[in-house]
């Protein structure tokens, strides 16, 4: 077939089904085949889709049955084979090309399609196999997005008639707007979980920002001499703490525009463990520009955060001669961020158990960016090594 010119297929297809006579079906069989397809949408979901290809055998008396679901991720768009009955159900999860193929004319004519023989035209299906008659109804999530075809081998030419057509038709919507309840059931409790994980790490941030404004008013009580000044060192660094906390709220202020750039979020994150009044620095921070969707900004800004938090509570911020290097570089396909803390004191080993914190970290690093996590503690800092696809920062 490839390389070659596709023969001409409209011969083994016929669109027509109204016009064979079609026995009187009992309308409650049908009725109860949706009745038991709407219970396992309740109960199982996940066994719709196998119990709606046994139900379509069933009704209509074919010797075989499945499911050719469209994928697009690879190079060129095929149809995949799934929950196969009967006479093919050997070739389970094999492949179709969409654009040389029964499934793909179906979805393209958007009604059911019924084919004579498309072994005789098409060379992917084996030559050892009679399909007689096949019928093919488009399927949909809701009206526009295209899932793939119920298909249905009949046992000899003439077997199927406007009335199964019609039956699978039925079906077939029903399973359309059943998928997209599911689908959209299953966004809501992922939404519902994250907004649970925010919740947790306000209440356990609100903590953190008391012990933090703790610090920096012992630390500015030493190095100010007077109320006034210490008064404006407070202020100006409650306001950065209070601007990197907005970073991770699920609606951004004016800061999340301006903090896309990687570069510009962490300098917001650590501003508010940065020393005042002119003393030196103590983070630096370098790499090249890298842009980050809304997404990927909320969950970096929990992942500084809490590495600058805990430098500040364990780590070398608690000393003064302490600094933080934070330097990124793409490689590959990936960013690599490299945290080094240095000029203070650290525990040498890792710590026996893990906070809320740590847990938070290691799971907005590992499955929300599907990335890397590695950390390197010594008796004077700790090193984190953190790697993650950059194109799970575009959202």
């Amino acid at each position: 077939m490839l390389g070659n010119p596709k023969p001409d297929v409209s011969i083994v297809y016929e669109t027509d089904l109204a016009a064979r006579p079609a026995p009187e079906i009992d309308p409650g069989i049908e009725k109860t085949a949706l009745l038991e397809l709407a219970g396992i949408m309740n109960d199982a979901p996940a066994d719709m889709l196998p119990k709606f290809v046994d139900l379509a055998m069933e009704l209509t008396g074919g010797i075989s049955a499945g499911l050719s679901l469209l994928d697009e991720d690879g190079p060129e768009p095929v149809f995949r084979w799934h929950h196969l009955r009967g006479l093919l159900a050997p070739f389970n999860g094999a492949t179709t090309p969409r654009d040389f193929s029964p499934c793909g004319i179906t979805l393209d004519r958007n009604e059911p399609t019924l084919t004579v023989h498309p072994e005789r035209v098409y060379d992917w299906i084996p030559k050892d196999l009679s399909l007689p008659e096949v019928m093919l109804v488009p399927l949909y999530v809701g009206r526009s997005e295209p899932l793939g075809t119920l298909w249905i081998v009949g046992s000899a030419e003439g077997h199927f008639h406007g009335g199964h057509a019609k039956a699978m038709q039925e079906l077939a919507s029903f399973i359309g707007v059943a998928l997209k309840m599911i689908r959209a059931e299953q966004d809501l409790q992922a939404s519902l979980q994250q907004q649970e994980l925010l919740t947790k790490e306000m209440s356990h941030r609100l903590k953190n920002v008391f012990a933090i404004i703790d610090g920096m008013i012992r630390i500015s009580a030493r190095s100010t001499r007077s109320k006034e000044e210490m008064a404006d060192m407070l202020s100006g660094r409650v306001h950065a703490l209070a601007a990197a906390h907005s970073l991770v709220r699920r609606t951004f202020s004016d800061v999340q525009s301006a903090a896309s750039d990687l570069a510009h979020l962490l300098r917001v994150i650590v501003e508010p463990h940065e020393a005042a009044n002119g003393e030196r620095k103590r983070f630096s921070i370098a790499g090249p520009s890298v842009l980050c969707g809304e997404q990927a900004v909320n969950g970096l800004a929990l992942v500084f955060h809490e590495l600058a938090t805990n430098a500040a509570k364990y780590g070398v911020l608690g000393s003064e001669s302490g600094e933080v290097h934070i330097t990124w570089h793409l490689q590959d396909r990936d960013l690599v961020i490299e945290w080094l803390e240095q000029g203070g004191s650290a525990a040498d080993n890792s710590p026996a158990s893990k906070g809320f914190g740590s847990t938070l970290v290691d799971s907005t690093v590992l499955r929300q960016f599907n990335g890397t996590l590695a950390y390197d503690w010594r008796s004077d800092g700790l090193t984190v090594n953190i790697s993650i696809p950059i194109a799970r920062l575009e959202f």
